[in-house]
């Protein structure tokens, strides 16, 4: 009895790293398109751009993938349904909602939208308690606290936001909020779903159905003269974007999510900033200063503490 409970706990922590070190790894690619690749696509209409994102990569799997379409007919009303609040939230609204923050601002004085991207763990962990009836432990609590309070200190330092942008910066900062808490809702949405589909199919139907919502928005708004307006250079970027940080990070993320809670993945999900900045960094020659980079290495050691500390009930 006791053998089969060490090995049943050494499965679990298992698990919990694979699954960890999964949704680390795609934060990460995801830093390295906000930095280094979707900048390239500015010149483009952001609504166009978040429908090509999503269209070509669906178009790609659904030739290796077709197979997956079959489940769509098994669905539940409930499944449809989550798979369409993931589609609008996580694909649509938050993808729409970041972008088109990060081309307000011309990609500069990105603390604003990186600060209010790093509330997603709040909204994130009060409805994975709510929906999902994942407890809060004081343990997890408090290194979410550490690690969200040094996200600050990694942005701004001992300096308030800097608001001195204009108007630019306000509606940026929103937008912010708002992917924040699209991008946190689809964490817990994603959960959900991965409790029944594998991660293949839930990634072929988060794409699949955010292509279709953004479809209408490309209806509404018009832009399909984008298409003729998009350079080789440029195609270029969405080809690769759509296949690495794209539909390869979301598979990443699907993987490990699969594993581990809803609360835990959002927390390793802080990678995102902290190899944003690192790549900022290392490409634009962006230097830290001996805070930011102490808050840096904090929030790492933070994710750290969580992700080997919180046990999985």
């Amino acid at each position: 009895m006791r053998l089969n409970c060490q090995v049943m706990e050494k499965t679990l922590r298992s698990q919990l790293v694979r699954g960890s070190v999964a949704v680390g790894l795609a934060a990460m690619l995801w830093g390295f398109d906000g930095v280094v690749l979707t900048p390239q696509l500015y010149r483009l209409d952001v609504i166009y751009v978040v429908f090509i994102l999503h269209l070509l990569p669906f178009l790609f799997m659904s030739l290796i993938f077709h197979k997956e379409f079959k489940n769509l007919r098994l669905m539940s009303a409930s499944d449809l349904i989550t798979f369409t609040l993931i589609g609008l939230f996580g694909g649509a609204i938050g993808t729409i909602a970041i972008v088109k923050a990060l081309f307000l601002l011309d990609f500069n004085h990105l603390s604003v939208v990186v600060l209010l991207q790093k509330l997603q763990p709040v909204f994130a962990i009060a409805l994975a308690a709510i929906l999902l009836k994942e407890k809060i432990s004081h343990r997890y609590a408090f290194w979410s606290a550490v690690a969200i309070v040094s996200g600050y200190f990694l942005t701004f330092g001992w300096s308030l936001p800097d608001l001195r942008t204009g108007s630019n910066t306000v509606y940026a900062a929103l937008l912010a909020l708002l992917a924040a808490f699209s991008f946190g809702s689809s964490t817990v949405f994603s959960k959900k779903v991965l409790y029944k589909y594998a991660f293949t199919t839930s990634t072929f139907f988060r794409y699949g159905f955010t292509s279709a919502i953004m479809l209408v928005f490309m209806l509404v708004a018009g832009d399909f003269g984008q298409f003729s307006a998009t350079g080789g250079r440029e195609w270029l970027f969405i080809v690769l974007i759509g296949l690495t940080t794209g539909s390869g990070a979301i598979f990443l993320y699907y993987y490990g999510l699969r594993r581990i809670k809803a609360m835990t993945a959002t927390i390793s999900e802080l990678l995102f900033p902290v190899s944003a900045v690192v790549f900022d960094y290392l490409i634009n020659g962006s230097l830290l200063s001996p805070l930011q980079w102490l808050s840096a290495a904090l929030m790492v050691f933070a994710i750290i503490r969580l992700n080997t500390q919180f046990r999985e009930n």
